[in-house]
């Protein structure tokens, strides 16, 4: 054997560790994969690039856990997003503070969650959260004690999402026989809302083709009465669900391939008939409540990104919408003739005169209240004309708000919280206070009796906020 053949084993080990190390460099820093791995701050690119598609289907190897916590006795319901009555107020008497000493409410209790903005429901003393565990790499829907946050129960499956900016940002809808919830990647379970066991699921990417949302899903389920409420896009575009089973109901063709957006659906009635409306990736859709036939739609209404608030049904038949960056906002205007609906767009204003990032605005005394592109609190009329702003000194970013015994609360970006007087005549702010540490407090408000419960980025907390 020559010298050259004796040192070619040798050296073959390490020319394969060379090549090996070259590929998983450019792996890292190629621009396609590096791109893939970053955070996205939702339309700091103004793509719709993110994240998305199909998404993959799940074994549902579901795992339930139970814990120590108990639910407590204390009073109040907020058991679904925007409350009892869909529009971010409460109508609960129990007397609440009107100011707050220095320091700010108090803090009953904090604890760490999943990076995101998906905010808890509250039913029957227990709170409840679509929450995603990073470690495991599973959705978990969990639910927690009002009366000290400790864990009742857990349910979790395995489903492996990259940080997006944060993975969950859903909310539940809780009644007395079930709990649903909706994960990132649009998979809906419905467990028994006091032991957690499962019921049923839906993964909707694989059996209705349903394309996952920029920055995951952000739509929550409705329940009403015996059925729950769905816009999947995909193979149909909204889709009722039997509670007790699970099995769809009725389904509402999609011919134009809509897909599901960020915003949720709202129920309204107008003419005498019950419906349900939707903003979809193409436009606004009216369907039947009784059997998902299309009513109406329009593609006037039509947003690529922000596509978050959800319709606001204001009364005489007609419907608000609103949303991020430079879209502004409009008002429609239903009409019945001869069984047929016709749609006419009353006004639409720049976002400089309204808008919505992420928050839905709140209906309250013939006005509409919400937080602007800008960032400013905002009273507008119904006729699209602004009543008065916060100005400039009161910002709140993308911040959530209810509206609770004529006060409006408003939480800004970084946790900072107004209590702000409901009033059409001006802004007047009654207290502020630091109740969180930031960032992204964006996940909505829910209000319980005396007990508001907030979150960031990182971490809920509840807050006692009734009368000394």
């Amino acid at each position: 054997m020559t010298e050259a053949n004796e040192t070619k084993p040798k050296v073959l080990p390490w020319v394969a560790v060379l090549a090996a190390s070259a590929a998983l460099v450019w792996w890292w820093f190629h621009p396609g994969v590096a791109h893939q791995l970053q955070s996205r701050v939702p339309g700091a690119d103004r793509t719709n690039q993110a994240v998305g598609g199909a998404g993959p289907a799940i074994r549902w190897n579901g795992h339930l856990v139970k814990s120590n916590g108990t639910a407590s006795s204390l009073p109040g319901s907020w058991p679904c997003f925007r409350g009892t009555h869909l529009d971010a107020i409460s109508r609960d008497t129990t007397p609440l503070a009107t100011t707050w000493p220095a320091e700010g409410p108090k803090v009953l209790w904090n604890i760490e969650v999943g990076e995101g903005f998906a905010a808890p429901a509250v039913w029957k003393g227990r709170v409840y959260l679509m929450d995603y565990d990073q470690p495991g790499q599973a959705d978990a829907f969990r639910c927690l004690s009002l009366q000290d946050g400790k864990e009742l129960w857990r349910y979790t499956y395995s489903v492996k999402i990259k940080r997006n900016h944060g993975m969950s940002r859903t909310i539940p809808s809780i009644q007395d026989r079930c709990a649903v919830a909706i994960g990132p990647m649009c998979h809906v379970i419905c467990v028994d809302p006091e032991t957690g066991e499962l019921r049923w699921k839906i993964d909707l990417a694989s059996e209705y083709n349903t394309e996952v949302p920029d920055w995951y899903a952000g739509q929550c389920p409705l329940v009403d009465g015996h059925r729950l409420i769905l816009a999947p896009g995909g193979d149909c575009l909204l889709m009722a669900v039997d509670l007790e089973t699970g099995k769809p109901v009725w389904q509402t063709p999609n011919p134009r391939k809509w897909q599901m957006t960020h915003s949720s659906v709202t129920p309204m009635e107008c003419e005498g008939q019950k419906m349900y409306v939707y903003c979809a990736s193409g436009g606004v859709v009216g369907v039947s409540a009784t059997d998902g036939a299309l009513l109406w739609e329009t593609p006037d209404w039509k947003i690529s990104i922000a596509n978050v608030p959800s319709p606001v049904a204001v009364g005489g038949g007609r419907v608000f919408l609103c949303g991020g960056y430079e879209a502004g906002s409009m008002m429609l205007q239903l009409a019945k003739t001869n069984q047929q609906w016709s749609v006419q767009t009353l006004f639409r204003l720049k976002p400089t005169v309204f808008g919505a990032t992420q928050q839905t605005p709140i209906l309250f005394q013939d006005h509409l209240f919400g937080v602007r592109p800008d960032g400013q609190f905002v009273c507008l009329d119904l006729n699209g004309k602004s009543v008065w702003t916060s100005g400039a000194a009161n910002k709140y970013g993308s911040g959530p708000f209810l509206l609770a015994q004529g006060m409006f609360y408003v939480l800004n970006d970084s946790g900072g919280l107004s209590l702000v007087e409901a009033s059409v005549s001006g802004f007047k702010k009654l207290a502020q206070a630091r109740v969180l540490e930031g960032p992204d407090a964006w996940g909505p408000l829910a209000l319980a009796g005396s007990r508001l419960l907030v979150r960031d980025l990182y971490r809920l907390a509840c807050l006692e906020v009734g009368k000394p």
